[in-house]
């Protein structure tokens, strides 16, 4: 069964630092262009970052520019979002998702083609 399940999810406080990470199972992260996306209370989901898979270049969104940092790890079949500097509009339910004949976009950051979602996980950032 392919699917995606993104973990590292919590409470931080401002200024904190967390790492999400989205494990692949069923199929190859190196083979798929993975973005993550976030979801906050009452609005809708928007991209964070990109990584294509020839390159592995990047894509950010403006917001996190700077602060995040999407990287792949092929050994261990798993995506990372290193998330420095957390604001509390950065809290959100952040997925996962992969493209196999997908793109990264631009304006807005995103993926085209999305096959395969993760279920998600809450990043919580409070005082």
């Amino acid at each position: 069964q392919l699917q995606l399940v993104e973990s590292g999810g919590g409470l931080v406080q401002p200024g904190g630092s967390l790492r999400l990470s989205c494990a692949a199972s069923g199929f190859t992260l190196g083979d798929a262009v993975i973005g993550w996306f976030r979801q906050a209370p009452g609005k809708e989901r928007e991209g964070v970052s990109c990584i294509e898979t020839i390159g592995d270049s990047t894509n950010y969104a403006d917001s996190v520019k700077g602060r995040f940092t999407i990287s792949r790890d092929n050994a261990k079949n798993t995506i990372y979002l290193q998330m420095n500097s957390l604001k509390p509009e950065d809290t959100a339910v952040y997925y996962c998702a992969a493209a196999f004949l997908g793109h990264c976009t631009k304006v807005p950051v995103g993926v085209f083609g999305v096959n395969y979602w993760g279920k998600g996980t809450l990043v919580t950032v409070s005082s």
